[in-house]
């Protein structure tokens, strides 16, 4: 449990950046969702506001347990995922034809959302206390496996933005525990064979068209190519300081649809413009640099594993809903993190920092 000697161990300035990217999302979320023609804010921020304060909860809990007994239910904690994954696909709440939620009453929680966090527990568990790490390919098949099951399932809600997540989480996890480049490099020419198949077979028609209309958006501009060409507008607008609070036309009118949500990196660009993306995208830089150096500082395997396992899946989402947010790839339900509306990847990413908090914390400790 918590020891208040451990107080003055915590690293509040990543605790300072984490809640400054919460706030400045707050306050997006409110532009995004405030309706100018009753100068009301929609229901999106008022539950935002609570998923926020239930994620810092969450996050104080983890630092009160140490992460190696966390770690040591780490078989128990996937099991409960890839259950919830199942019942899901099962028995989940359906909305806009895809199955990702369990509902509780008036409130939904997207198991999917924490499966970067039970992935990298049970990695780092597997490799710190195997002698061979990830070198030999049974090794890497073992750690491949847990990373599998759970992609399936979630690809079948169908999901395949969260499921893709789950890849950078395994192999950087790997990648530390020793996988050797000659497999590595294995791994990439058979993901570039298989990208023909996976195109015919493994895509839905609407993953397709996705994917199409990123390469040239002008060919449906009012259909699949809409969302990435609004964007790029709202983006475009902001220039140097933006139109200010509440002044982005392509947020304030509409014409972005679910700007509160995958799109709210474009809301921040239109309205604080390249200044604000500037200060955003360093307090990323920032909370991604210090949370490595927990890794670097980790007083064992297990930590350091964990810590690159977590970073990973969140170094992902932030570089592909930016990117995606510019135009620069194609468009996916990938929130961005800390910001972006949406309850269970606000608590699962605090969780997350939770743990790398916690492994930071304890590296005095016995």
């Amino acid at each position: 449990m918590f020891e208040r000697r451990l107080y003055i161990y915590l690293d509040w300035s990543l605790i300072a950046a984490v809640v400054l990217l919460c706030a400045i999302g707050l306050v997006m979320v409110y532009s995004a969702t405030y309706d100018p023609t009753t100068e009301r804010v929609g229901p999106e921020f008022y539950r935002q506001m609570w998923t926020l304060a239930v994620g810092l909860i969450g996050l104080a809990l983890c630092l009160m347990i140490d992460y190696r007994v966390i770690a040591d239910h780490a078989m128990l904690i996937y099991g409960g995922l890839v259950a919830l994954l199942a019942y899901t696909l099962a028995f989940g709440v359906e909305v806009g034809g895809a199955q990702r939620w369990i509902g509780f009453g008036p409130l939904t929680l997207q198991p999917s959302e924490f499966a970067r966090i039970a992935i990298a527990l049970m990695l780092a568990t597997l490799y710190a206390q195997s002698r061979n790490g990830a070198r030999t390919a049974a090794d890497w098949l073992v750690g491949a496996a847990f990373v599998v099951v759970p992609i399936t399932l979630i690809a079948r809600e169908p999901d395949l933005g969260t499921a893709v997540t789950l890849l950078p989480v395994g192999l950087a996890i790997m990648v530390f525990a020793g996988l050797r480049l000659r497999l590595l490099a294995a791994i990439a020419v058979v993901a570039i064979l298989v990208t023909p198949v996976a195109w015919t077979y493994a895509l839905e028609d609407y993953q397709r068209t996705r994917i199409a209309s990123f390469l040239d958006p002008g060919q449906d501009p009012q259909g699949a190519g809409y969302q990435q060409i609004q964007a790029r507008i709202a983006v475009g607008s902001g220039g140097l300081s933006g139109e200010g609070f509440l002044q982005g036309a392509q947020s304030q009118y509409n014409f972005l649809p679910v700007a509160h949500n995958d799109f709210i990196f474009s809301v921040l660009a239109e309205e604080q413009g390249f200044l604000g993306v500037v200060f955003t995208l360093g307090l990323y830089l920032f909370v991604i640099l210090r949370a490595l150096d927990t890794a670097r500082r980790a007083k064992d395997r297990i930590g350091m594993y964990l810590v690159v396992g977590i970073m990973a899946g969140f170094s992902f989402q932030v570089i592909y809903n930016v990117t995606m947010s510019a135009g620069l790839a194609p468009v996916k339900g990938l929130t961005l993190p800390l910001m972006s509306y949406g309850g269970s990847s606000i608590i699962a990413t605090l969780i997350g920092f939770g743990l790398i908090l916690n492994v930071k914390m304890r590296r005095f400790t016995n």
